[in-house]
């Protein structure tokens, strides 16, 4: 009889063979049909409450996945797409968790009856390649001319020029379409304006989002957000003096430094040896000259704003004040950098050698009250490369799905500006490459036509969850939407106004085709993923230290008195 080896720990969970392989996909399945209901204008919001109490209330797919802490280890991957889709993209999160569950729902089967994990992995990977090739194909370009924008088309190999409208009027529409499964959707033509004109105030060829600041102050109505052609920061930690400074200036110099202004308390244990009082004194009024010194020299700048990340003490915002200048101390970093690239200037680590281009400019600062809270505004500002937003809601939680939806929006814009393709959003991309990859697979042999006929089935999945989130009659619609593509009509999507299907580029539901193609590419890999894996192992050490850092702290028990546990 041949000795066993033991290679593992005593206790390791091992799982594999055909059950492991389908327990992940029916792990991926739960998650999938988690957020299934969210899809769409007509989807349904998640109520998720923290371990802590915080309540969310959102309807973004990475949003929930994030907070839903998904600790099985196949289900991870369709959280990691769904971040991956909002980092790249910023819209779509919920599409790629639902494509990727229903690709592994359709051959499900296959893997039951015994057809090799490979085989499928082979068919996805193909059909994957097929349906990007095919978005490119019927996609509409964008090229940019000043503020319009021309449409053309591939037609036999050449490009066709169809019309040419405003290039403000493309970002609204794909901005439109991002909002229209939001909270926000009610709000729609303001916010519509609000993020296009976000988007246009960056930098064109770097389009940084970190630079639109967004600010949060609860009560009043949706439409009372505003938006700052400029930089707005909340009102800091100020100390007495603080209201005799002025809060209104025209066209005023800004200074922004790194430097504390304010007396400084000794270090502890420090020590210093005098022999009289006098030299006391001496060391005494030391202190204050160099802080005097340095507010002079502040203020023989001319700059009437001064700004700083650092502590501005009670003696130096009385200085100001005796000298009509506004001050701010601990300006936060984020703050103080955009300030910096509205304005112009730099940020100045110390008072001496401070030259007049060092200084910002704007064409007014004033300080507002904007709900329970006090503003410092900086408008009309010439290098303006930034600006702001500032949100208004009756509820935290309100507040903070509409700052999601908008961040969603304002990445789509970006991406409809850097990537010149567009294609129809409500389902009817997806039906297009469904019938397109339909028909490919009659031309394959072997096993590759039913996986490749698989994905395509897949792709309808998300005209159909449209409609059942919108109540309609899933069947009847998708049979019209596959006559109407059969026909030749590729840009027929569901119609939420009708209850029907329509034109959904001549409606004007637009959306980058990026959004398309990386969500095929992503949920195609998480699938792939999934059915490369036949064996998990589990160690006992990390089931027991993962149950160590759920459960919550014991309290210490006792009185406080008594001899304690002798050393070892």
């Amino acid at each position: 009889m041949q000795t066993p080896i033991i290679l593992l720990r005593e206790g390791t969970d091992t799982s594999q063979g055909k059950g492991q392989l389908l327990s992940n996909i029916n792990a991926c399945l739960a998650i999938a049909d988690t957020i299934r209901t969210t899809l769409g204008p007509r989807g349904m919001d998640k109520l998720i409450v923290e371990s802590k109490g915080n309540a969310t209330i959102s309807n973004d797919g990475a949003t929930i996945l994030k907070l839903l802490d998904i600790v099985h280890p196949a289900g991870k991957a369709l959280v990691d797409i769904s971040r991956a889709q909002d980092a790249e993209v910023g819209d779509g999160t919920t599409s790629v968790t639902i494509l990727a569950g229903e690709l592994l729902k359709e051959i499900k089967s296959f893997v039951e009856e015994g057809v090799s994990p490979q085989t499928i992995i082979k068919g996805f990977r193909k059909a994957s390649v097929l349906a990007n090739q095919k978005i490119k194909e019927i996609a509409v370009y964008i090229e940019r001319n000043n503020e319009e924008y021309v449409v053309y088309f591939f037609l036999l190999g050449l490009f066709v020029i169809d019309h040419i409208r405003e290039f403000r009027d493309l970002l609204s529409k794909c901005a439109a379409t991002a909002m229209s499964s939001k909270i926000i959707h009610s709000q729609e033509k303001f916010f519509t304006k609000m993020v296009v004109d976000a988007v246009l105030h960056l930098d064109q060829e770097d389009l940084n989002e970190k630079l639109i600041g967004i600010k949060k102050v609860p009560g009043g109505a949706m439409q009372d957000s505003l938006f700052i052609d400029g930089v707005a920061f909340k009102k800091t930690f100020s100390y007495a003096g603080f209201e005799q400074q002025p809060k209104t200036f025209k066209s005023p110099k800004i200074l922004c430094l790194n430097v504390e202004l304010e007396l400084k308390a000794e270090r502890d244990n420090a020590e210093v040896r005098i022999d009289k009082v006098d030299d006391y004194q001496s060391i005494v009024d030391a202190e204050w000259q160099i802080i005097y010194d340095k507010l002079k020299k502040i203020v023989d700048t001319g700059a009437k704003v001064v700004l700083s990340r650092l502590p501005i003490g009670d003696l130096a915002t009385q200085y100001f004040a005796d000298r009509d200048i506004f001050c701010a101390g601990r300006v936060t970093t984020e703050d103080l950098s955009r300030v910096v690239k509205a304005v112009g200037g730099a940020v100045q680590t110390t008072v001496n050698d401070i030259k007049p281009d060092h200084l910002g400019t704007c064409a007014s600062f004033e300080e507002r009250q904007i709900g329970g809270d006090r503003y410092n505004l900086f408008v009309g500002c010439p290098q303006a490369k930034t600006c702001t937003l500032i949100l208004r809601g009756g509820a935290e939680q309100f507040i903070a799905e509409v700052e999601r939806s908008l961040h969603d929006a304002i990445m789509i814009v970006r991406r409809a500006i850097k990537n010149k393709a567009v294609v129809a959003g409500g389902g009817a991309t997806e039906m297009e490459i469904s019938k397109y990859l339909r028909d490919y697979s009659r031309t394959v042999e072997g096993k590759q036509q039913m996986i490749i006929a698989a994905f395509a089935k897949a792709l309808e999945i998300i005209p159909r969850q449209l409609c059942d989130n919108a109540g309609f009659d899933a069947t009847d619609i998708l049979n019209q939407l596959r006559q109407k593509h059969a026909q030749g009509h590729k840009w027929y999507g569901v119609d939420m106004t009708t209850e029907s299907i329509a034109d959904n580029f001549e409606r004007f539901v637009w959306e980058p085709a990026l959004v398309k193609t990386n969500a095929i590419s992503s949920a195609t890999e998480a699938a792939c993923l999934i059915l490369s894996v036949d064996e998990t192992v589990k160690s006992p050490q990390a089931e027991q230290s993962s149950a160590n850092t759920t459960a919550a702290p014991r309290p210490m028990k006792g009185r406080g008195r008594g001899r304690g546990i002798p050393r070892r």
